[in-house]
C-alpha cells in the first residue's frame, strides 16, 4: 500500500473511509497513518488491518455523501422562500416589481483550519452556497498566535476555528482539557477573540473538531462548539452551521436546533448558544452591477 491509497479498517467493520497520508516504521513493521476522507479523524493501523477501496466508496461513506447533497439541496430550495418571507414581513405593501429590487448581504466568514484538504473541501461548498469565505491553513498550536491578526485583517462576521482533535487514549475524565490533543489551542484562540469582541452577536465564533472539549470551548466564549457527545464530526458541519447563521436576518435569534438543522452530525456533533443571524436586507438593488 502507498501514500494516497484509499482504505478502510477491517477491525472497525470498514466504517470509515481513509486516505493513507504517511507510513511510519516501528519494531513490529510498518504503521500506516490514516486521515478520514469526510470525517475529521487521524488514525493509524498495521497493513493487515487495511483493505484498499478501488472505487473509493463504502456504504457509510455513500450515506454521508447523500446527506451532504440533501443538505445542499435543502438549503438552496429554502433560500428563496426565506427571502420572500422577510420581504413580506418587513414591507407588507410592496408590489411584485418592487420586491425584485430588494437585495441582501449574508455574513462574511473566516475559516481557519489545521488541515488543508478539509479546508479546500469547505471552501468549495461555501462558494457553492454563495457565501463569502476566506480560508487560512494554520496548524492548531499556532492558531492562538495568529487568529486575532487574521480577524483584524479580514473583518469577518463569523469565525470558524477547527482542524483535528481527539481524546487521549485511555482518558476517562472528559472535562480535563489536558486529555485532548488540540482542544486547549481552540480554547486559547476563542479566549483571544472574545477579549477582542466581547459581544456574542458582534463576532460569532465556532470552534472545535472531532471529540473536542465542548464545555471548555463554550466557557471560553464560543457561540458554537464541538463535540457535545465527543463524536467524530463531518468535514462540512461547520460550513452548514455557518450558512444558517450567515443567511438568517439580523433581527432573528437563531435557535440551536435551527443552527444545526442541516449539519451531518446534528446536536451530538455541534451545540451552542442562541445567536443572532448576520443577514442584512437592502433596497434598492443597484442598476449598475
Amino acid at each position: 500500500m502507498n501514500i494516497g491509497d484509499v482504505v478502510v479498517r477491517k477491525s472497525y467493520n470498514r466504517d470509515i473511509t481513509f486516505k493513507i497520508i504517511n507510513i511510519n516504521e516501528d519494531d513490529s513493521g510498518n504503521v500506516y497513518v490514516l486521515k478520514g476522507i469526510n470525517l475529521r479523524i487521524i488514525a493509524d493501523a498495521p497493513i493487515e488491518d487495511l483493505e484498499v477501496l478501488k472505487d473509493r466508496k463504502n456504504e457509510r461513506e455513500m450515506q454521508l455523501n447523500k446527506r451532504v447533497n440533501s443538505s445542499i439541496r435543502k438549503i438552496m430550495l429554502s433560500r428563496d422562500d426565506i427571502k420572500k418571507i422577510e420581504v413580506r414581513k418587513d414591507f407588507r405593501a410592496v408590489k411584485n416589481e418592487e420586491a425584485e429590487m430588494y437585495f441582501g448581504r449574508p455574513g462574511k466568514i473566516l475559516h481557519v483550519d489545521g488541515d488543508p484538504d478539509y479546508l479546500e473541501t469547505c471552501l468549495k461548498v461555501y462558494k457553492q452556497l454563495s457565501l463569502e469565505a476566506v480560508g487560512r491553513v494554520i496548524e492548531e498550536k499556532e492558531q492562538p498566535k495568529q487568529i486575532l491578526d487574521l480577524v483584524i485583517e479580514n473583518r469577518p462576521d463569523i469565525v470558524v476555528i477547527t482542524g483535528h482533535d481527539a481524546i487521549v487514549k485511555g482518558a476517562t475524565d472528559f472535562m480535563n482539557i489536558n486529555n485532548y490533543k488540540n482542544s486547549k489551542y481552540y480554547v486559547d484562540s476563542v479566549s483571544v477573540l472574545r477579549s477582542y469582541k466581547s459581544n456574542y452577536d458582534d463576532l460569532i465564533i465556532y470552534a472545535g473538531a472531532c471529540q473536542s472539549c465542548y464545555e471548555a470551548l463554550l466557557d471560553a466564549g464560543a457561540n458554537f462548539a464541538s463535540s457535545p457527545a465527543r463524536i467524530l464530526i463531518h468535514c462540512l458541519d461547520p460550513v452548514f452551521l455557518c450558512e444558517r447563521l450567515a443567511y438568517s436576518n439580523i433581527d432573528k435569534v437563531v435557535s440551536i436546533m435551527e443552527a444545526t438543522e442541516n449539519t451531518i452530525t446534528g446536536i451530538k456533533g455541534i451545540g451552542g448558544l442562541q445567536t443572532r443571524g448576520k443577514y442584512r436586507q437592502g433596497y434598492p438593488k443597484s442598476n449598475f452591477i
